[in-house]
């Protein structure tokens, strides 16, 4: 069963002109989400990875049962003001202005392995602000993994740029 074909296609979502690739419909079918997990723990078996880092929401999801199959710690990259100890943040640009993502502060120690995941690469925005933050506490990112990568928006190629790994289940063209 291809991943893909169990990936909802929202037209017009949040705004027009928008295809909103819809994860929700993968993670209720059961033999899909066990499908995604263990394709991406058969990818990253072999890397030396200390802890899984999801980025809030869908890749708290993703990220959660990847770590749990793996037997990793999960480290959540929230949305500003989410986290309850003291945290360290990065602000980065949206398309109609910013936002900022935040870790606690000893989520992630000097050296540490970490795989950075989730649910959807775009523009490569959210994901370069929540690697900037693993490498601010001094983790190294080993690698970015995603369930679907947007190729026309350049966020994997924007991921790669700067040094780091992209790797994505499926591909949708356009945006």
């Amino acid at each position: 069963m291809p991943i893909k074909s169990l990936i909802r296609t929202i037209p017009h979502y949040p705004k027009q002109g928008i295809q909103f690739r819809d994860i929700t419909t993968l993670l209720l079918d059961p033999v899909g989400f066990h499908l995604v997990i263990d394709a991406l723990a058969l990818h990253y078996k072999h890397h030396h990875i200390d802890k899984i880092a999801g980025i809030e929401a869908r890749g708290f999801i993703v990220g959660a049962a990847l770590a749990y199959k793996l037997g990793l710690g999960f480290v959540p990259v929230r949305k500003a003001g989410k986290l309850p100890a003291e945290t360290i943040g990065h602000d980065y640009a949206l398309e109609y202005g910013a936002d900022r993502v935040e870790l606690h502060l000893d989520a992630v120690t000097e050296g540490e392995q970490v795989l950075l995941v989730d649910d959807l690469i775009a523009t490569g925005g959210t994901a370069q602000a929540a690697a900037a933050l693993i490498q601010k506490l001094g983790g190294v990112v080993v690698g970015c993994a995603f369930v679907i990568d947007l190729p026309d928006l350049g966020g994997s190629q924007r991921l790669a740029d700067s040094g780091l790994k992209p790797f994505s289940l499926c591909e949708f063209e356009g945006n």
